[in-house]
């Protein structure tokens, strides 16, 4: 068991150096404001890419399947097309896929936010902020961003903007609040999730903080990262952990710099027939059936929790584990699997199955 726990803690702690590599790069910082490439509609290829990372419906039902270095690839249920760097993109490593209201769709990368209209790729510079202002209009679209800018990115439509942090401790001008995840709540909130300095909620008039210990560095030396937050059917937020949820209270206050909250006992895992070796997420979401909790946690497979019990989903590759970066629900509420080294899982209701277009 030992060296189970072993072999798990070297997986995530790869999964972390991976993941803080890519974000730490820095945005490309052209001279224009924005660059076009048209896209070449030949690009048709006969399968996805081993490391697809991210997983992305859009309005149309058309598929994209972002990679970590092979660029993103489009679906739309009879023909599979790659795009990389050559048609355009800023990076073939891909971190998140958003679309807007018009249907553009846009592309996270650890070289910038590219812009695909439907027929060329745009890769958008990033504008300062005047004096830092923060905003939020619910058309809005959020990056991460970088691990060293220690902020975000907001576009409004038609500029990309970077916006910095207001510290809950300015003094502490570190890497520590780089973005590593990101959730827009029932209400409305934007809510950042950091390296090491906790959670920050933008509510759209001032940015709020939360810090406990298990969403910092731990005892051990591990630094888990906000990676995914959620809020579930019963109004409580899980931030990349099940040791806890939290009841968040609201500010009366607008000028208050931390959330009121109250934290309560998560999932008790001495009382589950199936324990999680290590107690943290990085990608989670609700089904719509029950509204129970899907997470993922690399190299352990799928875990769901319907408010009672702890459910676990071993993948495997043949004789070879899975490892999971992320999950998704598509528009018709099916949950999907993006991996780091086994392409894309479908859940058919059972069990997940490798997906083959």
């Amino acid at each position: 068991q030992m060296n189970f726990f072993r072999m798990t803690l070297n997986a995530i702690l790869l999964f972390s150096i991976l993941t803080m590599f890519s974000s730490c790069n820095g945005q490309n910082q052209n001279t224009k404001s924005f660059s076009e490439t048209t896209i070449n509609i030949d690009d048709t290829v006969l399968e996805l890419d081993k490391r697809i990372w991210v997983i992305f419906q859009d309005k149309n039902n058309n598929y994209w399947f972002g990679s970590n270095g092979n660029g993103v690839y489009y679906y739309d249920g009879k023909t599979l097309k790659q795009y990389t760097t050559k048609n355009g993109l800023s990076s073939n490593a891909i971190r998140g896929i958003q679309e807007d209201k018009s249907g553009n769709i846009f592309f996270d990368t650890p070289y910038g936010v590219t812009k695909f209209d439907g027929e060329k790729f745009i890769s958008l510079k990033p504008a300062r902020s005047p004096n830092n202002q923060w905003k939020s209009e619910p058309d809005d679209l959020w990056f991460k961003g970088n691990g060293d800018i220690l902020g975000a990115y907001r576009y409004d439509g038609d500029s990309l903007y970077l916006l910095k942090f207001t510290a809950f401790n300015p003094q502490a001008n570190t890497p520590a609040y780089g973005v590593f995840g990101i959730y827009k709540d029932k209400l409305g909130n934007i809510w950042f999730g950091t390296l090491s300095a906790g959670v920050c909620r933008f509510d759209g008039v001032s940015l709020n903080w939360m810090y406990e210990k298990e969403l910092s560095v731990l005892d051990d030396g591990r630094v888990p990262a906000v990676r995914a937050i959620i809020e579930d059917k019963d109004g409580f937020f899980w931030f990349s952990n099940i040791i806890s949820r939290y009841k968040i209270q609201h500010n009366d206050s607008k000028a208050q710099k931390t959330i009121k909250y109250e934290k309560l006992k998560g999932i008790d895992s001495f009382q589950q027939q199936v324990k999680m070796e290590l107690p943290y997420f990085n990608s989670a979401v609700t089904d719509n059936a029950n509204g129970d909790l899907w997470m993922t946690n690399y190299s352990e497979g799928v875990w769901k929790y319907n408010g009672e019990k702890l459910i676990n989903y071993r993948i495997k590759d043949g004789e070879t584990d899975v490892l999971i970066i992320s999950i998704y629900k598509d528009n018709q509420g099916l949950l999907w699997l993006g991996t780091n080294n086994a392409g894309v899982y479908k859940f058919n209701g059972e069990t997940f199955e490798k997906f083959r277009p």
